[in-house]
Order: structure tokens, then sequence, then C-alpha cells
């Protein structure tokens, strides 16, 4: 008899391992390169509209998930996947990985990429510690050209051009200002009077400046401004030559027969009903009907002269380090 019951249970046990497998192999993998801010967002909206317990997401580095989703196309890992969208147009370019979406996602400007819908802008600026500048007697700096300056050597924190996509923010801004040449001699100086605070990470520079262990920063805007909210002494400064914006968007992977059956509608699910949330994080109106507080928006908005593709990063990375 207890024979039995133990066959009968070990038979259960089986089965519900084998259910579990199959559930487990139907959840939505979703890779992201997006901020904690952004993915807490992504998650309420999914958890709430049906999909809890129902994907998972795993964080990555920009540099990292594109690099591996240019390695790899289509047969990356992945089901759904948020990313800087120049990585996006420059593997699709290369080879069909993304299907096309069959929902609608015409942005604001009444355009649209057929394979991805944009899930948010950051947008770069400045940012200082107030008590750290009176501390040490520097003025705050105007324009990112100050950043440069050799009094400011040993009191900045910026991020590196080749860990972080952050810094290519910083780095178009001094392009599109001074002409190449210049720019990149301005990148190079600054990234100098950085020096040991030069970090991988967009994020690492606001907090040595939330440490005091520096006095000027440059990053991502929106950070700053939930800082100054919180009663930091931090401010954010928006520089003379523009705040200039990377979008990431929302893609589905195309594995032919084997593509997630709910690969689509989580893509969806995240356009539809996570973008009132990101907006609080990311000021950046996206689509038709969305506003941003004014008090929000960053004072010099600006735009790039060349399409942002992963072979203009590439350019701009050889160029700072020099190769």
């Amino acid at each position: 008899m207890k024979f039995a019951k133990v066959l009968k249970l070990t038979a259960f046990a089986a089965a519900l391992a084998t259910a579990s497998a199959a559930f487990a192999d139907n959840e939505v993998i979703i890779y992201t390169n997006a901020d904690e801010e952004a993915q807490v967002a992504m998650k309420h909206a999914l958890d709430a509209n049906g999909f809890e317990g129902k994907y998972l997401m795993q964080s990555w580095g920009t540099s990292e998930l594109g690099g591996r989703l240019m390695a790899e196309g289509r047969n990356i890992e992945a089901d759904v996947l948020t990313l800087s969208s120049y990585y996006l147009d420059s593997v699709q370019q290369k080879d069909k990985v993304f299907k096309d979406l069959t929902f609608d996602h015409t942005t604001i400007k009444g355009d649209t990429v057929p394979y991805y819908a944009p899930i948010l802008g950051v947008t770069g600026s400045m940012f200082v510690n107030t008590e750290v500048l009176k501390e040490f007697n520097l003025p705050a700096p105007k324009a990112l050209k100050d950043l440069a300056d050799p009094q400011y050597e040993g009191y900045i924190s910026v991020p590196d051009i080749t860990g972080s996509s952050t810094s290519w923010l910083m780095t178009q801004a001094l392009v599109q200002a001074y002409g190449e040449e210049e720019g990149i001699k301005l990148v190079q100086a600054i990234e100098r009077n950085a020096g040991d605070h030069l970090e991988l990470s967009g994020s690492a520079p606001l907090k040595k400046i939330r440490a005091g262990e520096v006095a000027v920063g440059f990053g991502l805007r929106h950070q700053a401004v939930a800082d100054k909210k919180r009663g930091l002494p931090i401010d954010y400064i928006d520089p003379a030559e523009g705040n200039y914006t990377i979008t990431e968007a929302v893609a589905v992977v195309d594995k032919g027969e084997n593509t997630n059956p709910d690969a689509m509608a989580v893509a969806e699910c995240i356009i539809k009903h996570a973008r009132t949330e990101l907006l609080t994080n990311y000021p950046v109106a996206l689509y038709p009907g969305e506003s941003v507080d004014e008090d929000l928006r960053p004072a010099n908005p600006q735009t790039f002269k060349e399409k942002l593709t992963v072979e203009l990063l590439k350019r701009h990375q050889d160029l700072v380090k020099g190769e």
C-alpha cells in the first residue's frame, strides 16, 4: 500500500515537473538595457495586465546586450528586447532579426519604424553637488566645454564612451557644437580631468556626486532631477551645447515557428500600459496625447546631425581613444 502511494506520488511529482518545465518554456524572456526605474515600470504594466508570472526579465548593460545581439542575431535567447534603437536599426539592416509589430505604434512625429516601438527617451545633462562646489570654491559649469578646464581636474566624474552609451550623449553634443576634431579633443580633455572618476556605468557619476566624492558630473538628466526633488544637494545644468537624447525601444525577435506566441502581446502591453509611469522618470513625450511637465523639459533639446548607428558610435569611440 505504501509502495503504491509512493509510486503515485512519484508520478504526480513527475507530472508537476513536466508541467512546470512546459510553463517555463512558454515564459516570455525579456532582455533589457533599461535602468531600474524603467524595469519597474514595465513590470508594473505587465503584472497588472495579465502577464504576472509569464515572463522573465533580465538586465544587461547597453554595450553588453548590443554586442550579444550583433553576434547572435535571431539565435539570441530573448523573445523580446528593449534596447537603444541604434542597435536595433543596425542589427535589422544586417540581418532581418525582428518581426514587424502588429499593433499601432505611431509616434508623436507621425512616423513609425515597422519592427520596433520607442519605450522611452534618455537625455543627458550635467549635474553638481552644490555643497562640494562651495567647499572647493568651484564655479558651476555652464557648458560641457567648461569641464575640460584644468580647474576641474579631479573634481568631475563622467562615463567612458567605450563602456556607456550615456557618454555618447556628451560626445554628440561636443562634436556637433565644435566640429569633430575640436569636439573629440574636448572629450579627451574631460576624460583626463576625470582621471580615476572615469566610469564604465552611466549612473556611476551621479552616485559619486551623491557621495560627495566629486563636485561635477555628466549623466542622465532624469536621475539628477529626481535627486533634487528628494532634497539632496544636487542640481542639474542643461549644457549650452544642448541636451541630446537616445531612444530605447521594444522589439520582438523573429524565430520563425519558434517565436514565442505571447511575445507580441508583451511588447504591446509595454507600449500601451507602461508609458504613463515611464514618463514620470523619462519626461520625453513619444506618442500622441502625451504631455510632460514644463519644469521637467530639458532647456535645449537637440538631435545629432547624423543618424545614430553602431558604426557611428564605434567611430567616435575610436577617435576618443586615439585609435
